[in-house]
């Protein structure tokens, strides 16, 4: 069924087989903290991850799975993790679409994914950065110079958030430009103009990305 020109919305079954490394999954959680997160972002997006490997193969039941890589706190652990999709979508409370890249930004992976790949391994079982999280949602006070020190963050790289983590693999991977990662929210990586004109909610009732895919990715060098 299609809700927009732009937003689709189909089951995972239906779309996973098109996943590919590097697009994003975005996620609009129901948690006080995401509420918090949608008030003062004013979006229905919350959370992201990347997808990092497609039909891997579990040995153990002989199924193929989508992997993303994102920091999170999940299953009782919290950091940087490697997570299943499908497992995601089982259990996830919220939302959850899928954002793929474009053709322009998939060439320029390509060229270097090794560069995206080995930094995201890297990364993995890192901590979580809560802090830096708060900082980069609450921007009202960037711009006056004796409050900005209270939500203006500097790059930070021993612990991530969940936008940091991806919007610097997407620097690694020449997908945007140079960016301050630590000020990068999870609906700022959704505005990027790096993705296809359509993206598709999986998960949850039909709500609108409001500002997808038109934020020019060099106003952010």
């Amino acid at each position: 069924m299609t809700i927009c020109q732009q937003h689709q919305q189909r089951s995972y079954a239906q779309i996973r087989e098109k996943m590919q490394p590097g697009d994003i999954i975005a996620f609009g959680g129901n948690s006080l903290f995401s509420k918090w997160a949608k008030l003062t972002t004013r979006s229905v997006v919350t959370h992201v991850a990347v997808v990092i490997k497609t039909q891997v193969l579990d040995e153990g039941s002989g199924r193929y799975f989508n992997q993303a890589i994102e920091a999170t706190s999940y299953n009782g652990k919290c950091g940087v993790m490697l997570t299943r999709l499908s497992e995601r979508v089982a259990t996830y409370d919220g939302d959850m679409w899928w954002l793929p890249l474009g053709n322009k930004a998939r060439v320029n992976l390509e060229s270097n994914k090794s560069a995206f790949f080995d930094f995201l391994f890297k990364q993995n079982h890192k901590p979580y950065d809560i802090w830096q999280l708060f900082g980069s949602t609450v921007d009202a006070t960037d711009s006056i110079p004796l409050l900005k020190e209270m939500s203006l963050n500097s790059e930070d790289f021993s612990s991530w958030f969940c936008s940091e983590l991806v919007a610097e693999a997407m620097e690694q991977g020449k997908i945007i430009g140079s960016v301050n990662a630590s000020e990068v929210t999870p609906i700022d990586i959704c505005r990027f103009n790096v993705f296809e004109e359509q993206y598709v909610q999986f998960r949850g009732e039909s709500k609108t990305i409001t500002g997808y895919n038109s934020m020019p990715f060099n106003t952010w060098q």
